[in-house]
């Protein structure tokens, strides 16, 4: 049961006493309808027959490359994975954990910027072997229409990210130069 699993995984990874962040690998499908996979053993074989894929790999790789899934296919302990540009899994964290930047609302950089400040908070990046998420089709959101649409949206989100790395510069110094020199290179 994965509440069951996470409970655990908190409790063996002292979570309350230490500055970590779970990531949970982020597996999609393109079916309307699946049978959810019962055990990672399962969802390999899955996700061998094609009927799963690594999250957004055709779209937005950056975003949940960082996860290593061929290590998390053998893992049977979590691993530390390091922060890249644009990663952007899906984590579990302690309630006092930094909160997302409320600028960030609607479709982009609001799990980006979230994982950068962890980073920047020296929380560890940590992969749980055995806990996954499947993303389920869905129809696009209003939001990432605008963001696809408008390049009034688009101007604004550069704005904003311009803003967030000033404030990570003011709040971290030198540490956070790494992510704008990140932003800069891509």
């Amino acid at each position: 049961h994965p509440s069951y699993y996470h409970r655990n995984s908190i409790q063996q990874l002292e979570l309350p006493q230490r500055k970590a962040a779970l990531i949970v690998p982020a597996f999609e499908t393109l079916h309307y309808r699946l049978t959810f996979p019962k055990s990672k053993a399962e969802l390999l074989s899955m996700l061998d027959m094609g009927s799963l894929y690594t999250f957004r790999y055709h779209v937005w790789p950056k975003g949940h490359a960082p996860t290593d899934f061929a290590k998390w296919r053998t893992a049977t302990v979590p691993y530390r994975v390091a922060w890249q540009p644009d990663f952007e899994p899906y984590v579990v964290v302690r309630r006092d954990c930094p909160k997302y930047d409320q600028r960030f609302v609607g479709f982009g950089w609001n799990k980006v910027s979230h994982i950068m400040e962890l980073d920047a908070q020296e929380y560890e990046l940590l992969v749980l072997p055995n806990a996954f998420m499947i993303h389920m089709p869905h129809a696009p959101s209003f939001d990432i229409s605008k963001f696809r649409l408008s390049a009034g949206y688009r101007g604004c989100l550069q704005t904003l990210r311009e803003e967030f790395h000033q404030d990570l510069s003011r709040r971290y110094g030198a540490a956070a130069l790494k992510y704008l020199t990140a932003e800069r290179s891509l």
